[in-house]
């Protein structure tokens, strides 16, 4: 028997204003619909630019359980498809990434396509002659996603016909990217590297809500910090003077101190969207680059390069999938993959135009603090883990995100507060709730 795909009221009472169900992370049904009314409707990530350089470059990927495929155009526009034949459904592609060349060709029947998605040839054509097949879907090529958005060379895409414009959705938090692209002196970034995934056994809203998460630091990652403090004052005894390495520079901040975190502030947005660290953050005291802040003027002037390199946000979230850090170039990707599964992609970008450093910065970063076998990622993972398995438990059936609730916060939209208020969080699942909530068509 369905309790909530009937009983759009019965999910809306899952949120209330300052706490929320246990419901919200463990129900199956509940991912289920999210697939249909949350992640269809909303404008998911699904890309970058530069993974496919070149036309016939394509890259594939799942968004809310159904296969797409992003593919450059002879004209160097992209389109995204869903990456299944038109004939018979199979994929039409299953390597990650590759060259089309100038067509795709289903491996089952060769059906073949442009790829702009328009039918190209089948063979015995013949023997569809007067069968009706142009006039169906079938005859009509690749099914392309209802709606697409490149922005800055960021790809975003809505599953759905219903749903917010990328406009409407969106809003401010897109300054997220302007500043991360505007660090680069061209103005222009390509990934770097490889990725680095990780599959974490909990609810996606889980990881998100970590990542507005400031007061679990000094706990959390007590160890990593306390290691790297030991090491630090090893260093600095035998040489006062010692410039700090990369790595003590991206650790330490971790344990900079509950006021520290409170006092660098977060503003959200409607939708769910928010950024932490709108004065500093824990990024804000990197050491400057020989030749950085020199391009960087170069480029954009004097007033406008201090702006740019001034905004150093800790975490922006475009909620549901990204996860921006302007400062170190990385982004975090979240793709849900069960109500207790998520996977996380760490990227790493290059800022053309900016010296080798930066990059190495980014890398270092991402391999630090958010690869599989880092310093940091394993102990949020550990009670990520910790935290699903102890809600299915007996006990108290709600979460509580009472953290300096303010009911005029109820009636706001985009707004500014402390960085340890869990408004950002509350704003999330509000979002969520909203969307949720409607009854309608999905994907």
């Amino acid at each position: 028997m369905s309790r909530y795909r009937e009983h759009p009221e019965a999910i809306r009472a899952l949120v209330e204003d300052r706490r929320v169900h246990r419901d919200v992370y463990l129900s199956e049904e509940l991912f289920a619909l999210e697939q249909e009314r949350f992640f269809a409707r909303t404008w998911l990530f699904a890309g970058h630019a530069s993974e496919v350089p070149k036309a016939g470059d394509y890259r594939t990927l799942e968004l809310a359980g159904r296969p797409l495929v992003m593919v450059r155009q002879a004209d160097g526009a992209l389109r995204v498809f869903y990456n299944r034949c038109a004939h018979k459904g199979s994929q039409l592609v299953s390597d990650e990434r590759g060259n089309a060349g100038k067509f795709f060709r289903c491996p089952y029947h060769a059906w073949t396509y442009k790829l702009d998605g328009a039918p190209l040839a089948l063979p015995l054509k013949s023997g569809y002659e007067n069968t009706g097949l142009a006039q169906c879907e079938s005859g009509r090529g690749l099914s392309p996603v209802a709606g697409l958005a490149v922005y800055r060379d960021f790809v975003f895409v809505r599953l759905s016909p219903q749903g917010p414009s990328f406009e409407d959705y969106f809003g401010g938090v897109l300054h997220a990217i302007d500043n991360m692209v505007d660090r680069s002196p061209e103005g222009r970034l390509t990934v770097a590297g490889g990725v680095l995934r990780n599959i974490v056994h909990c609810n996606w809203k889980m990881y998100l809500e970590n990542i507005n998460d400031t007061v679990h630091p000094m706990s959390t990652h007590e160890s990593a910090t306390a290691a790297a403090e030991g090491l630090w004052a090893g260093i600095t005894a035998a040489e006062p003077e010692a410039a700090k390495p990369m790595a003590m520079e991206q650790i330490l901040p971790f344990g900079a101190g509950y006021d520290f975190f409170d006092r660098m502030g977060g503003r959200v947005y409607p939708n769910g969207h928010s950024v932490l660290g709108i004065h500093f953050s824990i990024h804000s005291n990197y050491a400057q680059l020989p030749g950085y802040e020199a391009a960087m003027r170069a480029a954009h002037g004097e007033e406008r390069a201090t702006e740019i390199l001034q905004r150093s946000p800790q975490n922006s979230v475009l909620f549901p999938s990204l996860s921006v850090k302007g400062s170190p170039q990385a982004i975090r990707v979240i793709r849900p993959l069960a109500a207790d599964r998520t996977l996380i992609e760490a990227w790493s970008f290059r800022a053309e135009g900016a010296p080798e450093l930066l990059l190495e910065r980014s890398m270092n970063y991402n391999r630090l603090v958010f690869s599989p076998m880092s310093v940091v990622a394993h102990d949020d993972v550990h009670l990520f883990e910790s935290m699903q398995k102890g809600l299915r438990g007996e006990g108290n059936e709600w979460v509580s995100l009472h953290r300096d609730f303010d009911p005029a916060e109820l009636a706001q939209g985009t707004a500014e507060t402390n960085g340890t208020n869990e408004l950002l969080m509350r704003n999330q699942f509000r979002a969520w709730a909203k969307f949720m909530g409607e009854q309608g068509e999905g994907a």
